[in-house]
């Protein structure tokens, strides 16, 4: 079993899926005992050294005392040589092996083996034996979110949280004891104005305390802070400088208006801010998944289909103007053959039942004589028919209200359609 990720596709996102996957994969693998090699090489490192090095561990691996495993890790180490000894030179960005032999079950196991290039250069040299594969540099360079802080504010609350990709967080939300306008007169009116002063100054001084803790952490992979909230509190909070100097420089300019300063009011200020910043991460998906649903919300048909049959028959007719589907799929499409009757069963299946499917009965015939005769990763398929039909295909993060809506309630797959069509499945849904 061979695997490789290369992150230089033509579509990007594509591209993070496709690493993603591979990562996943990899992660998937058990030894069953220190029986899975990773072995990391760095741009500009020599391949004769490396080939030393492992015939080292080759000749000490001959010390391991369980048979099994000292045979297991020796043949890792002769296949990772003979894939190493291809290379006159590592990659632009380095390349990561990964050999063993993962457990199957019943005392089993079966050789497995990745060539990953990774979309970010390598900057250590590492070899390690384990009973997993070490995965710890390339799961950084999967793409981080961006992110955002947010504050929403006023003299009676505030709400501190963070944007991260599609995904609104909140971290802190505190109420204030500034006391509200009082019906007070003569002399007394002035020295509660000045209470009411100086209670404000200091939820303003709290909030700014507030903020430091939970952004200076973080100040060097914000994008920006969008700070709002109703009326002009939050003017006079920024001209007064409240924040620590790194972070008032981070503010987004214009403020922005919100109607709320509780947790709602974090993903109206969102939602407020992406109608004007165009680099938010979750305005396009949300606009997508809101167009999606206003069609399918339709009496009559509408521009939308959901579900593998629909897409897929749309897909086929060249009617998909913008393909949804969530981050989260992980599936297979198969081509399973028989041969006792020669039938050839495809199925989109879940990862994990792809193994039970093969072992058991041909759907036509009812023998167990099946074999897996093809497969595609189901989510890089789609990508392809949409290419096909010069539909625009777009991941959707489980992350966010609206792909956790995509995932669960559609399937994760969806499309915006160019012209209606009868699609029988979608119309019984609807009923």
């Amino acid at each position: 079993m061979t695997g490789a990720a290369n992150p230089s596709e033509s579509d990007p996102q594509l591209a993070r899926y496709s690493f993603q996957r591979k990562l996943d994969e990899i992660a998937a693998c058990r030894g069953r005992a220190t029986e899975l090699i990773s072995l990391y090489v760095p741009p500009g490192k020599q391949i004769s050294d490396v080939m030393s090095y492992l015939r080292n561990e080759y000749a000490q691996s001959s010390n391991i005392k369980s048979r099994t495993t000292r045979k297991n890790v020796m043949w890792a180490i002769e296949s990772l040589m003979g894939r190493v000894r291809g290379f006159k030179e590592p990659p632009a960005h380095g390349a990561a092996f990964f050999v063993g032999s993962k457990a199957v079950g019943a005392d089993k196991s079966e050789p497995v083996t990745f060539i990953v290039e990774p979309p970010e250069p390598l900057n250590t040299y590492l070899y390690r034996c384990d009973s997993t594969f070490f995965l710890d540099p390339l799961l950084a360079m999967v793409h981080a979110p961006e992110m955002w802080g947010l504050l929403v504010m006023d003299r009676a609350e505030v709400t501190i949280g963070f944007l991260r990709g599609k995904r609104i967080e909140t971290v802190k939300n505190r109420q204030s004891l500034v006391p509200s306008k009082h019906g007070r007169g003569g002399q007394s009116a002035h020295r509660f104005e000045r209470m009411i002063e100086h209670a404000a100054h200091e939820f303003f001084v709290k909030i700014g305390e507030m903020a430091n803790e939970v952004f200076l952490p973080h100040k060097d992979e914000l994008k920006g802070i969008l700070l709002g909230g109703p009326g002009a509190t939050k003017e006079y909070f920024y001209k007064e400088a409240y924040l620590h100097y790194e972070l008032q420089q981070k503010v987004v300019q214009p403020l922005f208006d919100v109607g709320y300063t509780d947790e709602y009011g974090l993903k109206e200020l969102v939602e407020t801010a992406s109608k004007t910043l165009h680099g938010l991460a979750v305005t396009e998906e949300k606009r997508l998944v809101q167009r999606f649903l206003s069609e399918v919300r339709k009496a009559e048909a509408g521009l939308a289909a959901y579900g593998e049959r629909d897409v897929q028959h749309a897909l086929e007719l060249g009617a998909v103007d913008t393909l949804l589907i969530s981050e989260g799929l992980r599936r297979q499409r198969v081509t399973f053959h028989c041969s006792s009757c020669g039938t050839d069963t495809v199925r989109t299946l879940p990862d994990e039942e792809v193994d039970r499917f093969l072992d058991g009965p041909c759907p036509k015939c009812g023998q167990r004589t099946l074999t897996e005769a093809s497969s595609e990763d189901y989510v890089e398929g789609l990508f392809r028919r949409a290419g096909d039909s010069s539909a625009t295909a777009r991941l959707i993060s489980a992350e966010s209200e609206e792909g956790e809506m995509l995932a669960k309630a559609f399937g994760g797959i969806a499309a915006i359609l160019r012209y209606p069509l009868p699609l029988p499945s979608t119309a019984r849904a609807r009923t």
